[in-house]
């Protein structure tokens, strides 16, 4: 079985939009379009033309574009559940353990709240992508906003369960602010050093920095690391009680 095509898409200050496309279907598929005016000119670039959007959150910076796409190409939009009331020309509502049916792929649909309470994520397991809004950046996971930071955890748990190849697409190019605070966390994490390293270079060269391969989260990014001892030490806390450690955590990152 042919594997997604994937472009990104770069968009405000730094937004990552996504196309992908089944190359057995032809179908193409738009993932949280900020703005649509960008993510048309990628569309005729490529020559796709769009079938679907999936979002992954009521937020206007992944939604902002789904009614001026919907209006030019008469897409689907497929979007979480728990927000059908917020989030514009919603047609199919999805949530944890559903299968969403993408010409010859399909994508497990996880529930996520914590950044919000309606957050969702899709995992195309054939080819090795993970859509993950902001629940999960590269060395970093979203604010909670809506949920409690004991959701977020339990969000964190569903998709570090993953396989290590799974490619994590998330929506900002937030990687080298959260490696700086990620070396406060473990100062003596030698894969995270080497990463930060990876990550200053490739910023240097006006690069992306997603997606990031999710083996290389687990061993690096803190908030993915809360039941782990030396994170926990850091923090001064009991590794027993990871959704402590995660909460301290996720509350120095806030005012860092």
């Amino acid at each position: 079985m042919a594997t997604l095509e994937i472009k990104q898409v770069p968009t405000r200050t730094d937004n990552y939009v996504y196309l992908f496309r089944d190359p057995e279907s032809g179908q193409v598929g738009i993932v949280d379009p900020s703005d649509a005016e960008p993510v048309i000119a990628a569309l005729e670039e490529a020559g796709w033309t769009p079938t679907h959007i999936i979002n992954t959150h009521h937020h206007g910076d992944h939604t902002g574009g789904n009614l001026k796409i919907k209006e030019k190409y008469d897409v689907t939009i497929v979007g979480p559940r728990a927000d059908h009331d917020r989030i514009a020309g919603i047609d199919i509502d999805v949530g944890d353990g559903d299968i969403f049916e993408f010409g010859s792929e399909t994508a497990t649909v996880f529930d996520t709240p914590g950044h919000t309470r309606g957050h969702i994520a899709y995992h195309f397991a054939n080819s090795k992508a993970l859509f993950c809004g902001d629940t999960l950046f590269a060395l970093g996971c979203g604010r909670v906003f809506e949920g409690t930071m004991e959701q977020m955890w339990t969000s964190i748990e569903k998709l570090r369960a993953l396989p290590d190849d799974t490619r994590v697409f998330c929506a900002h190019e937030y990687t080298q602010a959260n490696a700086r605070f990620a070396l406060t966390v473990e100062t003596t994490n030698d894969a995270l050093k080497d990463y930060v390293r990876e990550i200053d270079d490739k910023r240097e060269r006006d690069e992306p920095t997603v997606p990031s391969l999710l083996g290389r989260e687990k061993e690096t990014n803190p908030f993915l690391r809360a039941d782990i001892g030396s994170v926990a030490a850091a923090v001064g806390l009991d590794p027993a009680d990871p959704v402590s450690v995660f909460a301290e955590v996720r509350t120095r990152k806030d005012n860092f």
